[in-house]
């Protein structure tokens, strides 16, 4: 005797409502990241290895921050649209996966970006 599971099933008025909360999220996310490119892009450029490297690894960590908040919001609005529980699991699990990627490519870049920029400014100067 086969039991058949419980239907795993979101109202769709709470689906709708998680929607829109996502919807709203990103647009906040995407306000601010304006504001925070506007702010960067205002620091005065010179010449100077110190200013501009780090200009460099700031610009990279606000990319960085963007594209994982947009994946965070990405993968909330998928596992709102989720049919069933095994596909919530598959969902966080490719989720978790992409991420850890990600932050490991992430790191290394802005890593190797310091690295550069503590070369630079240990060079002695001609």
């Amino acid at each position: 005797m086969t039991t058949k599971p419980p239907n795993f099933e979101i109202p769709s008025e709470m689906r709708d409502l998680a929607e829109k909360s996502v919807d709203q999220a990103k647009k906040a996310f995407d306000g601010f990241m304006g504001a925070a490119y506007k702010a960067a892009g205002t620091l005065e450029g010179t010449s100077d290895a110190i200013q501009t490297g780090g200009k460099d690894i700031g610009r990279k960590a606000l990319t960085y921050a963007e594209q994982n908040v947009a994946a965070a919001l990405d993968f909330a609005s998928s596992l709102v649209k989720a049919k069933d529980p095994q596909q919530v699991l598959q969902l966080q699990s490719d989720f978790i996966k992409a991420q850890l990627q990600a932050f490991g490519e992430q790191a290394k870049d802005i890593g190797a970006t310091a690295s550069k920029l503590a070369t630079d400014v240990t060079k002695p100067k001609k």
